[in-house]
């Protein structure tokens, strides 16, 4: 097939519900998609009947409302279409009401305490806006698949896509306040699109099924370096070897088949570790896809023999993986509020929304930290390969320019259209950007997008997105407010920039992040350095974070609440894993290698001695083995003690600190103990492959 026929193939998109749905019916359900109409039972009716037999006419069986509870993972629950007719025999039936409403149980997902543990009804309801799709499995049987909200008997959110829904939905009325106060009468809605860029490593499956880490906690607990790492800087954009490539095709169909947007593809700078970048999309749909795409890609991964690594940090040594989310704002009629244009000097436009931004990340950095915070990530921000844990915004010279020079009531003159040339003649002479990109910033405006470089490759970009859109709304009511009681639009705009700049320049940081004078100067500016998951994740539950998201009906007290509980639990409920994984490997593989390896060499300067043969390296050896061997035993110890006294420990807060401070560090000093063991004992003792097997036997 043509790839203008795979795509899109398995999704109930515009086109097909063009093709099948009586026209009144096709018109109903776009006001509601468009306008957020209530869908009436009828057209649901209509709606559920065409989509049913276009998924049979493709193989499908079953159907399933898939959502996102607080797990950061995708769940389903698949129903047949058969019903029984009263002659005993079946038919295929899909009313509008299972297409509108499901009822999964809720009692085994978190909640946080938004409900008791025997209330276990939950409701699953249609998400119109993102397309219905059918996901295919190797076998070939085919589910038709529904996006929903996930929600209590009460109404509270158990999911990640009600709140961004929400965010979504306050975004949209204030920033079309300010167009409206600008002189914008025909845009209808304005929405925060996204385009994640979604980081990986690939493993041969044979070499993870035999490492427990991997397999248990998604990452290497113990190894010791390759003899060679990223340092030749020669992966990043290399060639991408035939079996990786052949990996990245049958992905790519997958996702086109879906309607996902795959774009580009290349390797990253570590070793085994590659990028996949789709095309913009509506945030809502966008979130829903990248879920797709992570787990698609493991999907596509152990068909092809390998697995796909997502974790933040596999490898110690190396870059980790990432998230870039690359956020902007586009309105109803096309525009891209973020672009600059030719003369950005002179956008009123584009410098409010662009001063809005620098308001809402200056007063709210701590709420986006707090939705990067995972265990994970912790391993990746501020390790020089990341932004740091200090939120800041980089500009570029000229916006950071227009800005100063408006804040000093001075005239503003744009550069215009700058080219770059290098000397050579057979080259065209290019355009050159309005700023450079810088990667070390963790949130940089890169032309016409803010790219939010924290978010962790695991994670779901829904939370991240939740809180941009809201901050956004926040500082755009701010300025709408002020536009609408202003006489001179245009003085007030001005005045906007000018206070926006002296409040919040703070913030501009167009240097190197990870420098250690950056740390000292974000400090002396007053901006917030939280290294830690532990402690980031409390900036949900502070009477700012609180008073943010009531006001704009996205997160109650309660669902904040929730959220704050179940994020620390996770972590240390995920430290745990890892210590646990930690303990087994060292007294069951490592542990024993290591003696068997001391009893050879106990034995081989034995037999040297006997002969008087050169018994002085095996006993150096053996004597370096021993004193590893026993403060690994020891560490091995207190990693046991640790766990046991956080396991015990009743507050969620409290334990959390514990597996912080007391398990995790103790792991760490197991692990480099482990690690000096690796590098004494041969490798056809050693129990587990090595880095050089993970990272370059692909």
């Amino acid at each position: 097939m043509e790839l203008t026929e795979i795509f899109g193939s398995n999704v109930f998109n515009d086109k097909v519900m063009k093709q099948r749905l009586p026209k009144e019916v096709y018109k109903a359900l776009r006001k509601t998609i468009q306008q957020g109409t209530p869908l009436r039972p009828d057209v649901a009716d209509v709606v559920a009947n065409a989509m049913k037999d276009w998924a049979i006419e493709k193989g499908a069986t079953h159907y399933t409302h898939w959502f996102q509870p607080l797990t950061g993972i995708t769940a389903e629950k698949h129903d047949s279409f058969i019903s029984l007719a009263p002659d005993g025999s079946v038919i295929m039936e899909f009313s509008g009401k299972q297409l509108v409403q499901g009822e999964p149980d809720a009692s085994s997902f978190p909640s946080g305490g938004l409900r008791a543990t025997f209330e276990a009804r939950g409701y699953t309801a249609w998400d119109c806006t993102s397309p219905a799709f059918l996901k295919e499995d190797e076998s070939g049987n085919v589910t038709l698949t529904i996006p929903t909200a996930f929600y209590s008997y009460r109404g509270e959110a158990l999911d990640k896509k009600t709140p961004l829904l929400r965010s979504m939905k306050a975004l949209s009325r204030q920033a079309l306040r300010v167009l409206k106060a600008l002189g914008n009468t025909t845009s209808m809605n304005v929405t925060s699109t996204v385009g994640p860029e979604q980081e990986y490593f690939l493993v041969d499956k044979k070499y993870y099924m035999e490492r427990l880490d991997l397999l248990l906690a998604g990452r290497t607990i113990f190894g010791a370096p390759a003899p060679k790492g990223q340092e030749l800087e020669d992966q990043y954009f290399g060639a991408i070897k035939d079996r990786v490539s052949d990996y990245m095709h049958d992905l790519d169909v997958e996702l086109w088949k879906m309607g996902i947007t795959s774009k580009t593809k290349h390797n990253e700078v570590a070793p085994a570790q590659y990028e996949m970048a789709p095309i913009f999309d509506t945030t809502n749909i966008a979130t829903d896809h990248n879920q797709l795409v992570m787990e698609t890609m493991q999907k596509v991964a152990f068909r092809n023999d390998l697995v796909c690594l997502l974790h933040e940090k596999p490898y110690a040594g190396i870059n980790g993986s990432g998230k870039h989310n690359n956020w902007s704002l586009s309105t109803s009629d096309g525009q891209n509020l973020l672009e600059p244009g030719s003369t950005p000097n002179e956008n009123v436009q584009f410098l409010l929304f662009l001063c809005a931004m620098i308001k809402a990340v200056d007063t709210h950095a701590d709420i986006l930290r707090a939705t990067c915070a995972t265990a994970g990530n912790d391993h990746r921000l501020g390790a020089n390969e990341a932004p740091p844990a200090i939120i800041s915004i980089f500009m570029g010279e000229e916006l950071t320019e227009i800005l100063e020079k408006i804040a000093k009531g001075e005239k503003t003159t744009s550069r215009g259209e700058q080219f770059v040339g290098v000397g050579v003649d057979t080259l065209p002479i290019i355009p050159r950007d309005n700023t450079d990109r810088n990667r070390t910033s963790p949130f940089a405006f890169t032309g016409n997008k803010f790219e939010f470089r924290m978010v962790g490759s695991a994670q779901s970009i829904a939370g991240s997105n939740v809180a941009l859109n809201t901050i956004a709304a926040e500082a755009l009511d701010e300025i709408a407010t002020r536009l609408e009681k202003a006489r001179d639009k245009n003085a007030e705009a001005a005045a906007i920039i000018r206070d926006t700049w002296k409040k919040h320049s703070r913030i501009i940081f167009n240097g190197n992040n990870y420098s250690e004078e950056w740390v000292a100067e974000a400090e002396k500016r007053g901006l917030p350095n939280v290294a830690n998951t532990v402690d980031a994740l409390k900036a949900l539950v502070t009477d700012k974070a609180v008073k943010l998201f009531e006001k704009y009906d996205v997160l109650s007290r309660k669902e904040l609440h929730s959220r704050y509980d179940i994020y620390v639990e996770t972590y240390s409920k995920q430290i745990n894993i890892e210590a646990r994984v930690a303990i087994d490997m060292t007294r069951k593989q490592f542990i024993p290698a290591a003696l068997e390896y001391a009893t050879f060499l106990a034995d081989s300067i034995d037999d040297l001695k006997s002969v008087k043969g050169p018994a002085a390296v095996p006993e150096d050896i053996l004597k370096k083995l021993t004193v590893v061997l026993n403060s690994a035993y020891k560490n091995l110890g207190k990693l046991e003690a640790a766990v046991e006294k956080a396991q015990a420990i009743g507050t969620t807060v409290k334990q959390a600190e514990s597996y912080r401070d007391k398990v995790f560090t103790t792991m760490q000093a197991l692990r480099g103990d482990i690690d000096s063991l690796e590098m004494l004992i041969p490798a056809d003792t050693w129990p587990v492959p090595t880095y050089a097997d993970l990272l370059f036997k692909l």
